[in-house]
């Protein structure tokens, strides 16, 4: 339609190349940008929190005083009569501006309009460029994507910015303002001082960036550890006036000094300590730390620490846990779960990188073979720090690590199935209770200890390390001398699913499959369970016909000495103490009878074949077999019936 009227198009009429030419000629067009909008999405959805403006442009003017004294190397007048280089706040609450100066570089007019009417030009990264490999490495700059500044209209509805560039006259400053809405005006002023201020206009609603509290609260959170010295004026109570009034002495609210940018030898455990009590917000000291600075291609330093005390919400699965990371001293997040694995999220501590690939509002990690490199750095110096701990000739140390494990320990093992590179590293930090000791055995430890012909490492687990002491499943092992460990943790069912083996021996659950003791048994006792099987035949066959609803097999066993019976599942089937925990956990556990063994030495057993309670007597056995391991009876009524009937017949 053109003006309303139809087009009629002619068939007949031929489609020539012509034609075709004149419709696909190649054009090219510019990208238009709606700048109010886009400087709309720049302050309202790059940061989540408004109170990050403030690191923004402390950071900013944290460069351009980097800046001035690389570029001072080459001309030293370019300090002017102004060495000290720092950034300060001020506040005028009349006015309801708040201003960031430094004494930085500074900007000429050209560069005003070039870099502050840009969004997205990033004079850091030019600056970068500039410098060689070594100035590079140096220096402590921050700003990499050229939208920091615009934060400001977070808070602010008009931002002016006044500057004078090192080096040029004192009438050479220029002025920019902008409400960001798409128009900035520029002017020429005179500017006595070199450096930038940038004077944010706040808008309503946003008073409390005009209260000194706030402000030190920010800058205490983000900016503390910068290496310039971040300035606010001093504020007293005025008692005539009730309210606070501005001196014009000036105070330094940062650090200017992180503590894991000093050398090792320069700081104390005191030092350490109260660093850990400030970034954990706990009371008692670290069990142990580690500070190192790493170099290479990817350069951080890292100060991490193993709390004494796990902290009650540790196995609370929306809590967030990890590092905090800086850049460059300059205060990144809290959190930061990407540079430790999940199993180590007890770990507290410090990651200062000298340059990490982040997103845009410095808010997010962006997964990156640095950040891969840092999670395995730091991995590596923790499982460091606790083998230094566990394997030391010091008692005081192993013990230390003794109580590291009763911390922490359940989690440690989650590592078996997360971290496959560092396994054989974790295996040897594992530690279980067995049948000799109660606490603290380590696999080496129980290897060499093992017996003469002994090929397999045994365990059981059970819900208590009382009931796994007293299982059935344990008598023959018990007899014989044979260690076997006791794993109680809620973890542990999930571990041997990744553990398999430990030094060329694989790990073997009593309570799975018929017992194999290889080499350990004689062949007299083979022999003996065999003749008693041949000869217990018929009662096993008619126990399995009585049973059949509940148990997959009855079988006659050697590993019982005490016990009439007990329970055991086979080798590829799900034990009775993990189904029971998915059971708690409100899941299904996968469907599978049991396999009833017993003994055929023992009395109650031997009565199988002369009792008329034969049926009441054998549904008795496997009853007692559930609760000897820790089970729950599906019928409790049924067996008190049944043991009831028994004793008064008896």
């Amino acid at each position: 339609m053109v003006g309303g009227a139809p087009i009629c198009v002619n068939a007949s009429i031929p489609f020539t190349g012509k034609h075709l030419e004149r419709i696909m000629e190649k054009q090219t067009h510019s990208f238009q940008a709606e700048v109010k909008q886009l400087l709309h999405l720049v302050t309202h959805s790059l940061y989540s929190n408004k109170e990050i403006f403030l690191r923004e442009l402390i950071s900013n003017a944290s460069d351009a005083c980097d800046k001035l004294r690389f570029e001072a190397l080459d001309n030293s007048a370019l300090y002017e009569d102004a060495p000290n280089l720092d950034v300060r706040i001020l506040v005028d609450k009349a006015q309801r501006t708040l201003t960031i100066r430094d004494n930085g570089i500074g900007m000429s007019t050209q560069e005003a309009i070039d870099h502050l009417g840009t969004i997205a030009k990033s004079g850091t990264k030019d600056f970068m460029g500039r410098l060689s490999g070594d100035q590079q490495k140096d220096a402590q700059l921050i700003g990499q994507f050229g939208v920091g500044f615009y934060s400001g209209y977070i808070v602010a509805d008009r931002i002016t910015v006044e500057s004078r560039r090192a080096g040029l006259a004192a009438g050479e400053g220029v002025r920019w303002s902008s409400e960001g809405t798409g128009d900035f005006e520029v002017e020429a002023i005179s500017k006595p001082t070199r450096g930038t201020d940038i004077i944010l206009h706040l808008r309503e609603g946003e008073d409390e960036y005009l209260t000194a509290w706030k402000l030190r609260s920010i800058i205490g959170k983000y900016s503390d550890h910068i290496s310039l010295p971040i300035l606010m004026q001093k504020e007293e109570w005025d008692a005539e006036k009730s309210e606070q009034v501005i001196k014009d002495e000036w105070e330094t609210i940062n650090k200017a000094a992180a503590l894991w940018s000093r050398s090792k030898s320069d700081i104390t455990p005191e030092q350490y300590n109260e660093f850990y009590k400030q970034i954990s917000h706990d009371a008692q000291d670290p069990l142990a730390y580690t500070h190192n600075r790493v170099e290479g291609r990817s350069e951080y330093t890292q100060l991490l620490y193993v709390p004494a005390k796990a902290p009650y919400d540790l196995w609370n699965r929306d809590k967030r846990g990890g590092l905090k990371l800086y850049v460059k001293r300059v205060f990144i997040m809290d959190d930061a779960e990407a540079l430790l694995p999940s199993y180590l999220r007890f770990v507290k501590g410090v990651v200062d990188s000298a340059d990490l690939p982040l997103n845009v509002s410095r808010e997010i990690l962006q997964e990156s073979r640095d950040v891969k490199a840092i999670r395995e750095g730091c991995t590596k110096r923790v499982l460091s720090m606790l083998e230094d701990l566990a394997h030391n000739e010091d008692q005081a140390k192993r013990d230390q690590y003794a109580a590291f494990w009763d911390e922490f320990g359940a989690v440690l093992k989650e590592g078996m199935g997360e971290d496959f590179a560092n396994r054989e590293r974790l295996a040897k930090l594992l530690r279980f209770a067995s049948t000799q000791h109660d606490k603290g055995v380590s696999l080496a430890d129980y290897v060499s200890r093992m017996k003469e012909g002994q090929d397999a490492i045994y365990v059981i687990t059970a819900d208590s390390l009382a009931a796994a002491k007293n299982s059935p499943q344990l008598e023959i092992f018990k007899k014989k001398g044979i260690e076997v460990l006791l794993l109680t943790d809620r973890v542990d069912e999930w571990l041997l699913s990744h553990l398999y083996e430990f030094e060329g021996h694989s790990l073997q659950s009593v309570a799975k499959g018929a017992v194999d003791l290889g080499k350990l048994q004689d062949e007299a006792e083979k022999k003996e369970a065999e003749q008693a099987a041949e000869s217990f035949k018929p009662v096993l066959e008619r126990l399995t016909s009585v049973l059949e609803a509940r148990a997959k097999e009855v079988r006659v066993t050697t590993r019982l000495v005490d016990s009439p019976a007990c329970l055991v599942v086979d080798g590829n089937d799900i034990s009775a103490h993990l189904a029971r925990l998915l059971k708690q956990a409100g899941q299904e556990a996968p469907s599978a009878k049991p396999i009833l063994e017993v003994n055929p030495a023992h009395p109650l057993v031997k009565k199988l074949d002369t009792t008329e309670r034969f049926d009441d007597l054998a549904h008795i056995l496997f009853d007692q077999a559930v609760l000897a391991e820790g089970g729950h009876l599906e019928d409790p009524a049924a067996y008190v019936r049944r043991v009831n009937s028994i004793l008064v017949t008896a």
